[in-house]
């Protein structure tokens, strides 16, 4: 069964640009990485210094390699450095009800 991840970024109004440009460039890899189904890309209406990532994967382990493979580069160091809180993460399981 697939997975659900929602990853919440807090921006400052300064690096959104330059957030939402890294995003643009890094995502192709992601969508091409093993058991990515997809990902948007999201805005809070209400703060859009709050971009969210709505992501579907094949398993949990599938986006956990993803996730170690950008460590490994030094991506995620660079996408933190342009944030002002830390990334928060959630795995959803849909529910068949």
């Amino acid at each position: 069964m697939s997975i659900n991840v929602t990853l919440e970024l807090q921006v400052s109004a300064e690096n959104r640009e330059a957030l939402l440009n890294t995003l643009e460039a890094i995502l192709p890899d992601t969508r091409a990485y093993k058991g990515c189904q997809s990902i948007v890309v999201t805005s809070n209406d209400d703060d859009p210094l709050n971009i969210i990532l709505l992501e579907k994967w094949d398993t949990r382990a599938d986006h956990e390699s993803y996730v170690a493979w950008r460590a490994e580069r030094g991506d995620l160091e660079k996408l933190g450095a342009l944030l002002v809180a830390r990334p928060a993460s959630k795995f959803l399981t849909a529910l068949k009800i």
